[in-house]
């Protein structure tokens, strides 16, 4: 396993305390609206609006100065990037689609990232990114495969536990694997009975169908994706993500963009939190699926709507 659990420790004592020690609580109306108890782990409270900043800056205490960044966002991750290349010195290209989200896009480039419009959709971008680096001697950092970005997540799962609360089963939303696999990877050496229960919308499934054990020989999904959830639209998983997935991650459910208006709808009524489709999805499992364990945590992340 590559991701290592002194880096996960250590990144949750030097990472940007921006970052850091997000709102954890239970919420007597979201407990009574699902008929279970729920622990929310809220990380829309900082600068990007999201967890990816805990990835992109631990990863970013590792590269050296200065050193020139390509990579490829559906949105969040290119944020974080731009954020982390401002405050360590290093310039940042994003390369996104150009059915990215506009807000997201504008605030990649007020954080000081070049962006780069590709026609097409995010798999086509990350394309144009990885031989872009190539050609300009760029370091290409990449969502879900790094893993000092998924250590950099881990951060959440050890903010989770020392709460000291017994976790049945924690449920996050799963895109390019980063957040579950970090997070599972603390968990499972420090909370072994804690289930842990990734969350894929149905437009964009290939990362449930490579988890339920279908053999890796490139894109694992060929129709389309069609989903409103735009940070978990993935439609060629990473292969290092895959392997991690599969050996860290008990279930994983999907849900339809009904359940995940629902939940976005549910974290609005009940928290007063406005979330990004993608964000909400870990609460769309609960809501969508009778999932077991009498006390469950999930991540709310993106607000970037």
């Amino acid at each position: 396993m590559d991701i290592d659990l002194d880096n996960i420790a250590r990144a949750a004592e030097i990472i940007d305390p921006v970052f850091r020690d997000t709102p954890q609580y239970v919420d007597e109306q979201l407990c009574a609206a699902l008929g279970r108890r729920v622990l929310v782990k809220v990380e829309t409270t900082n600068p990007l609006r999201s967890f990816k900043g805990r990835g992109a800056d631990f990863l970013a205490s590792t590269l050296p100065a200065g050193q020139p960044v390509v990579c490829a966002s559906a949105g969040n991750f290119g944020q974080a990037v731009a954020y982390a290349g401002r405050n360590h010195g290093f310039p940042v290209e994003v390369f996104v689609s150009d059915r990215a989200v506009p807000d997201k896009v504008r605030r990649m480039r007020l954080l000081g990232a070049v962006v780069h419009e590709v026609p097409g959709d995010f798999t086509g971008a990350k394309a144009v990114a990885r031989a872009h680096a190539a050609e300009t001697g760029a370091v290409f950092v990449e969502d879900g495969r790094e893993p000092a970005v998924c250590e950099g997540a881990g951060t959440i799962a050890v903010e989770l536990l020392r709460a000291g609360v017994s976790l049945d089963s924690v449920v996050v939303p799963l895109g390019d694997g980063a957040l579950i696999t970090g997070m599972a990877r603390w968990l499972k050496h420090h909370s072994p009975h804690t289930r842990v229960v990734g969350v894929c919308a149905e437009g964009a499934p290939a990362l449930a169908h490579a988890w339920a054990g279908r053999v890796w020989d490139g894109p694992v999904w060929d129709g389309p994706v069609d989903t409103i959830a735009d940070g978990i639209a993935v439609r060629v998983p990473v292969p290092e993500s895959v392997t991690r997935v599969r050996e860290l991650v008990d279930d994983v459910v999907l849900v339809s963009d009904d359940a995940i208006r629902a939940a976005a709808d549910l974290a609005l009524r009940t928290l007063g939190l406005v979330l990004e489709p993608a964000g909400a999805a870990g609460l769309a499992g609960l809501v969508a699926h009778d999932l077991p364990g009498e006390t469950t945590a999930t991540v709310l992340t993106g607000s970037n709507v």
